[in-house]
Order: C-alpha cells, then sequence, then structure tokens
C-alpha cells in the first residue's frame, strides 16, 4: 500500500474524538499489509481504500463509544455537566410602619419645651404655616440650633400686648395661644411676615407681638379653643406647633 494511502489512515485515526483502544490501529494496520491486492489498476485500488476507511471509521467509532460506556470518560472538548444551582426563595420583608412619636395633645394649660445644646441666640429665619387633616400647623425655623426654651399657654380672647411698648393688637378668632421663645432673635435673619392671616378652620391669624432682648412672641388666633400640642424637628432646628382642627 502506498505511503499516501498510510497517511490517510493515521490521519483519520487522529480526527476522530475518544479515546479507542490503543491496540485497535497496529491491528488494523497488520491486517491491511496481509491482505493487501495486487495493484491491478486506480479504480480498484480506490475503492478499496473507500471501502477500508468506511470500515475503520465505523470500527473506531463503535470502539470509543464502548469505552466511554465502561468508563465513563467523555471525549476531550465535551462539556462536563454542573450541578443545578439549589433554588433558594426569599421571602418578602414586612413592611416597616414607622412609629408615631409626635406627643399628645394637651387640651388646658401651659406647655414647655427645652432646647438641646442650645447657642446663646437662636436665629429665625422663617415661619411658615399649613394646614392638614386633624390639624393646623406653625412652623418657625432656626438657622443655628434650637433656642434655650419655650413656653406656651391658652389666651383668653385674641387682643395681646406688644412687648415693651405696651400697645394692644387684636386678631381673627375667638381665643388665642400665646408662644414666647426665650433666647431667639428674629430681626437678624428673619425677613418674612410678622402679621400671617390663613384662612384655615381653626387658625386664623398669627402675629409677632414681641422681639427684643433675646425674646420672641407670636400670638395666635384660633376660632374657638382648641387642643394643641409643640415639638422640635431636626436638621434644619425647627418649633413645630400643631393645633387640632376637628
Amino acid at each position: 500500500m502506498s505511503q499516501n494511502f498510510r497517511r490517510d489512515l493515521n490521519r483519520e485515526f487522529d480526527a476522530i474524538s475518544g479515546s479507542p483502544s490503543p491496540a485497535l490501529s497496529a491491528r488494523v494496520r497488520a491486517a491491511l499489509a496481509e491482505n493487501r491486492p495486487a495493484r491491478t489498476g486506480p479504480f480498484w485500488m480506490a475503492g478499496l481504500a473507500a471501502g477500508l476507511i468506511a470500515a475503520i471509521v465505523v470500527g473506531v467509532l463503535v470502539v470509543a463509544s464502548f469505552n466511554r460506556h465502561q468508563t465513563g470518560v467523555l471525549p476531550a472538548g465535551a462539556p462536563t455537566p454542573s450541578a443545578s444551582p439549589s433554588s433558594v426563595t426569599h421571602s418578602p420583608s414586612p413592611t416597616q410602619t414607622p412609629a408615631d412619636n409626635l406627643p399628645a395633645f394637651v387640651c388646658a394649660g401651659p406647655v414647655s419645651l427645652a432646647g438641646t445644646s442650645s447657642p446663646t441666640v437662636a436665629f429665625v429665619d422663617a415661619v411658615r404655616t399649613g394646614t392638614h387633616p386633624g390639624y393646623d400647623r406653625v412652623t418657625i425655623e432656626f438657622n443655628n440650633g434650637e433656642p434655650a426654651n419655650v413656653d406656651m399657654s391658652p389666651h383668653d380672647g385674641t387682643t395681646f400686648t406688644q412687648g415693651a411698648s405696651g400697645q394692644q393688637v387684636t386678631l381673627q378668632g375667638s381665643t388665642g395661644l400665646l408662644v414666647i421663645i426665650h433666647g431667639s432673635d428674629e430681626h437678624t435673619a428673619y425677613t418674612g411676615s410678622t402679621d400671617i392671616k390663613t384662612g384655615y378652620s381653626m387658625l386664623l391669624e398669627l402675629r409677632q407681638v414681641e422681639d427684643f432682648e433675646g425674646t420672641v412672641q407670636w400670638g395666635l388666633g384660633l376660632s374657638k379653643s382648641a387642643c394643641y400640642r409643640a415639638f422640635y424637628l431636626t436638621n434644619p432646628a425647627r418649633l413645630v406647633i400643631d393645633i387640632q382642627n376637628s
């Protein structure tokens, strides 16, 4: 058999995936050498070569398949099956409901608040009002911390005295609240209105009635007597006053 034919057979062996028996190649080549027919022509040789190649390919595939089943070894390049990942079920986190830490409403008597790490003078820089279901709100904001102390008390009627001047002013409504902020200043950083008419159902008007020597006072005119509460909020520091409106 020609050297070309031998090389063809070798290439066929090398191209087949798997791990055939090491003795198979030698046995096939020996059998070909013993039974090699006489050169009778190119057509006979081509037919014989094609038949032998087909038989060798089939035989090698059968042997390789047999070896795989016996040893459990996969052909080179075949992916190794991986274990399926465990299925993990995450329970939804419970919804967090923020606790209401606001103080209770007071329906009679005064309320006092002490500031935390208060400056010598707390500068008012904003005064806002708003109405909400259940209460009307006043917010007095400070730009450098909480004032030292705040006192609030119900006021008989809506006529208030304006500090050292002794002048009196009357606000809308039938009754009122007096807010006294100690250790505070409302003329350095505050440029807003000092008389605010709201049009709310309960809180009708609020007016500054004193800003002198570190004391700021606001009078609140209410449509009727009502329960109220006061507390501080931070970032920024602010005094919040709520008046029940229902």
